[in-house]
């Protein structure tokens, strides 16, 4: 391990300068909500919107001028691609990216802008790394694995040097998992500088491979996560041991935490984090009570979320809130019903986002009608007071649920 702390004290002389030293800050409202003193480190504000930037160009710095003139490959849902091609790009080699398919669109489109070569291949991460690796055998090209390479590693591990620079009194650092290059440089250089240090991990639950890998258990995985940066189906040969001697927990979380940390990011910090990039700060709240009064260091490890995808999960973010609300109200089908149902919700203070209006698709009696209500609310307890307002005038009126 000491050999690999040097790795990434040279990684960090090498890329100073060049690869962002981005901030790690101190969040109040997000330790007040939790409990514990949050720090968070913004690797979502790196050129490429994420930490990838970092192992990418100690891998590339390191080739032989041959490997720099035959080119590389790499294999990505999106932000190990994007560091690549940048970093292949500002050193003139020539670069191959095969994603899978269904990679966000602006995770595609931005590799494509850094001059690299992309391929779609697959559902996985695993569909697109066997297709790099046929196509690396036939050009001669030089694979760029994103977490089980050393030099990767070494780069990843700087994180850990600038947080504990910047906050030395951190006690706990929490840490995506996807196949472990960026945990074991943290967990490396962490440890190194401050042995007594808790290093945590957080996969998503539908991709739980390194926690399973650990246990010795068979992995389980799901179609697909909002968290795609960290939806590897099996750690690396060299993260696995490390995370083993180095990492003293892996935490699960599901898509609804991932989907809340994501929108409090955006309400709170003003800032765009993708899921894999939410999932340390999902996990903190998930598992508030193990952090009280400690102090945190959670890496946002990434900002690439599809736009389109950000809507939807603000969209739900605000049903679960109860800002968003529907209604189901049952009215007489007479002039005017509509019109004094309008009326009360307005002096109740929703706010009407949509309406439908149904007569026929219906077991109700004739000259009754059902209208459905999409409501701009302020929270829970106001949906239940425009609920029992509605009620009270006579109205049948109820909150439908997300399957109604």
């Amino acid at each position: 391990m000491n050999a690999m702390l040097q790795q990434i004290h040279e990684a960090a002389s090498a890329m100073r300068g060049i690869v962002t030293e981005t901030p790690c800050l101190h969040s109040r409202t997000l330790s007040d909500i939790s409990g514990a003193e949050v720090y968070l480190k913004f690797e979502n504000l790196q050129f490429t919107a994420s930490f990838k930037d970092r192992g990418a160009f100690n891998k590339l710095l390191s080739l032989s001028a041959d490997e720099r003139r035959n080119g590389v490959i790499a294999a990505s849902a999106g932000n190990h691609a994007q560091g690549v091609a940048y970093h292949a790009r500002r050193f003139g080699i020539p670069a191959v990216i095969v994603m899978p398919r269904y990679t966000p669109y602006v995770k595609v489109e931005r590799t494509r802008a850094f001059g690299a070569e992309v391929v779609l291949e697959g559902d996985q991460f695993d569909d697109a790394k066997a297709r790099a690796d046929e196509i690396a055998a036939r050009r001669g090209l030089l694979f760029i694995h994103p977490y089980d390479d050393e030099k990767i590693i070494a780069g990843q591990g700087t994180i850990a040097l600038e947080m504990l620079a910047a906050q030395p009194d951190l006690e706990v650092l929490i840490v995506p998992i996807g196949g472990g290059g960026l945990i074991s440089g943290m967990a490396i250089a962490a440890r190194g500088i401050k042995p007594e240090i808790e290093v945590l991990g957080v996969e998503a639950e539908r991709f739980p491979s390194m926690s399973c890998a650990l246990k010795g258990e068979r992995a389980a995985f799901g179609v697909s996560t909002i968290a795609d940066g960290i939806a590897v189906k099996e750690p690396g040969r060299l993260t696995l041991p490390i995370v083993r001697a180095l990492v003293n927990d892996i935490f699960l979380v599901g898509e609804g935490d991932l989907e809340q940390a994501i929108v409090m990011l955006l309400e709170i910090e003003k800032t765009v984090a993708e899921g894999a990039g939410a999932a340390a700060l999902a996990a903190l709240l998930r598992h508030r009570t193990r952090f009280l009064r400690k102090k945190v260091g959670l890496v946002l490890s990434g900002g690439n979320i599809d736009p389109l995808i950000l809507a939807s999960i603000i969209e739900r973010g605000m049903v679960r809130s109860g800002r968003l609300a529907r209604l189901r109200v049952e009215l007489r089908d007479l002039p005017g019903a509509l019109a004094n149902v309008t009326t009360r919700l307005a002096e109740l203070g929703a706010n009407i986002e949509e309406v439908h209006h149904q007569r026929a698709f219906t077991q109700l009696p004739v000259q009754t009608a059902e209208v459905d209500f999409v409501l701009q609310t302020r929270n829970h307890e106001h949906v239940a007071e425009i609920i029992a307002a509605l009620q009270a005038a006579g109205f049948d009126a109820r909150l439908l649920g997300t399957h109604d």
